[in-house]
């Protein structure tokens, strides 16, 4: 398993913008079609949803620009 994730590391590393933007578009696509296909589940767990996706995006966001922020302020 190790190494199939380890090879799986390495392809991405080949990827450009354009590969990272059909990616991005795809999940968003498969998000939007659970999202309508399952509505009225998530609409009981709402909250959590917003909780689950507002976390990622802060964690996603520190991962990205920590270090850029961190070797600024040092300065």
């Amino acid at each position: 398993m190790r190494s199939w994730m380890n090879e799986i590391f390495e392809s991405t590393k080949q990827y450009t913008m354009l590969d990272f933007s059909f990616l991005k578009i795809c999940l968003i696509s498969l998000g939007i079609l659970l999202g309508v296909y399952f509505s009225e589940l998530f609409l009981s767990y709402i909250f959590i949803v917003w909780t689950i996706a507002i976390v990622s995006y802060v964690f996603i966001m520190y991962k990205t620009f920590g270090k850029y922020l961190r070797s600024n302020s040092s300065r």
